[in-house]
């Protein structure tokens, strides 16, 4: 058991989402940078789709009841137990009774926690992932608060099975693994660059538009979460929204809105949207995208679909190196 005693400004239990029912209008959700998850997932023996924490620019204080193997990853952040810190992006084994402390996020915005046998709250249409908009999935379908308890898994993997003999012989409150896996993503630089394909909708668009988008360097604004991350910066022409009907859009979709300000969707975004898509995101840097918080800066680089593939190709890549290299490695402790 799990239990909350501080919940962080945004904790919530995800996984890799819900997809296949968006037909339905239901978004995939699931943890805004999947791959950091992931990762986090296999440190601790679990399956990559198991349930953690995901929490936004600070994190929680949580109690475990029992032993655990947690693995922490997602930005760069200060956490702690008895006032010892906890190393990120390796495998850590606690004792019973442990109280984990995630302070702030120091670079990027989200952060993520896999703990040994997942947490095991009830499926809903799939998937354990907490849909904060429509209320459902995760606990109750909402943020965590203080006083919640989760059910974890079991354990059944052998991995990190030595870790937790090391740590009980030590008779320490915490023992981290002496290996580690470098981030998911690179989130250092003044300039986040994120590639984009062209959006459907820009022909039909001022050419100026297109130049603007190239060019300029766009500030995330404060009016950001899951659902979307709304950008200021250069002055855009005044855009003339035709009335049309909605169409389909995408985590990652940016849209632009009448008074000149793109929206980059989400992960918890709607379905459809009447505003004109200039662009999108490419799925290898979705999680890098919403791992930017309020004030960062950001240049779109403009690729074709051969591009977006060799990023993608390259990302895959780097994601099969780490597995290969965290199996090699708990099956060595």
């Amino acid at each position: 058991m799990l239990e909350v005693l501080v919940p962080g400004p945004l904790t919530s239990v995800q996984d890799l989402g819900r997809p296949g029912y968006r037909a339905l209008g239901v978004p995939i959700a699931g943890a805004a940078d999947a791959d950091a998850l992931r990762v986090a997932n296999l440190l601790v023996g679990n399956p990559e789709q198991a349930a953690g924490l995901e929490f936004t620019l600070s994190g929680p204080v949580l109690r475990f009841s029992g032993p655990r193997v947690i693995a922490l990853t997602g930005g760069d952040l200060d956490a702690s137990i008895d006032g010892e810190p906890v190393p990120g992006w390796r495998p850590v084994a606690l004792a019973a009774g442990s109280e984990l402390r995630i302070g702030r996020v120091v670079l990027g915005a989200r952060g993520y926690l896999a703990i040994s046998g997942g947490v095991n709250v009830k499926p809903v249409l799939g998937s354990r992932s907490t849909d904060l908009r429509c209320g459902f999935g995760g606990l109750h379908g909402r943020a965590l608060r203080a006083g919640d308890r989760l059910p974890l898994g079991r354990q059944e993997s052998a991995r990190g099975r030595s870790l937790r003999r090391k740590r009980a012989a030590a008779q320490r409150r915490f023992l981290a693994a002496s290996w580690w896996v470098a981030a998911t993503g690179d989130l250092r630089g003044e300039v986040a660059w994120l590639h984009v394909l062209p959006g459907p909708d820009i022909a039909a668009l001022d050419p100026r538009v297109l130049r603007v988008l190239r060019s300029g360097t766009w500030i995330v604004s404060r009016d950001s979460d899951r659902m979307g991350l709304r950008f200021e910066g250069p002055e855009v022409p005044r855009v003339v929204v035709p009335e049309q009907i909605s169409a389909a859009v995408l985590p990652g979709t940016v849209q632009l809105t009448p008074d000149g300000r793109p929206i980059l969707l989400g992960v918890d975004a709607q379905t459809t949207g009447g505003y004109p898509r200039i662009a999108q995101v490419i799925r290898a840097d979705l999680g890098r995208a919403m791992q930017l918080k309020p004030g960062d800066r950001v240049r779109p680089v403009l690729v074709d679909d051969q591009a977006a593939e060799g990023v993608r190709r390259l990302r895959t890549r780097e994601l099969e190196r780490m597995r290969f290299a965290i199996a090699t490695r708990l099956a060595e402790d």
